[in-house]
């Protein structure tokens, strides 16, 4: 099976490898985002390149203030008040005759108290609640949004445009970067 790379046929878009860059390069008029946004002076480039720090630092904004209201959402969550039902066990008697809970001695400062330790049994799933989702939802494609702007910036091949969204996020990791905890 024999490809030629230097003129493919893309959905009727004939694409020859003039057009695509696939090294980095340096042009100071590479088009951002659509052909209207193509820097024209070294300013114009220069202000592209600083949006695009400043997009790399909301970027990490974003992700510093969504896992800050995650924590704030579970701290209300676990404050919230719960109504024992007729005919349910109340909190104490179900940890008391729970298979997983075990009675220890805690010892602090010379002072022993009895207490019982339970063990988590399975995840509990929040439940779904329009205080919080909606907030949720919204900061995910916000951090989305900015995520794909900033991965189209890099796929330009400009190497000013892929150094400044790097600064950017090493920027806004140095400013909020102790707010949140990546988990991939």
């Amino acid at each position: 099976m024999d490809m030629d790379m230097s003129s493919m046929d893309m959905g009727g878009m004939d694409m020859s490898q003039s057009e695509m860059h696939m090294v980095f390069q340096n042009s100071q008029s590479t088009p951002l985002y659509s052909d209207s946004w193509t820097p024209s002076t070294a300013g114009a480039y220069a202000g592209t390149i600083i949006f695009l720090i400043i997009l790399g630092i909301v970027f990490r904004l974003l992700l510093a203030g969504k896992a800050l209201a995650e924590e704030r959402w579970l701290d209300a969550e676990m404050k919230r008040r719960y109504v024992v039902v007729q005919g349910k066990l109340p909190v104490a008697e179900q940890v008391s005759t729970d298979s997983f809970s075990k009675k220890m001695t805690l010892t602090e400062n010379g002072v022993e108290e009895d207490v019982i330790v339970v063990q988590k049994k399975t995840n509990h799933l929040r439940p779904w609640r329009l205080s919080v989702d909606p907030m949720r939802a919204f900061l995910d494609t916000c951090i989305a949004g900015v995520g794909y702007l900033l991965m189209l910036a890099v796929m330009t091949m400009n190497i000013g445009y892929f150094i400044a969204v790097l600064g950017g996020t090493f920027l806004g990791s140095l400013v909020v970067g102790r707010f949140y905890n990546v988990e991939h």
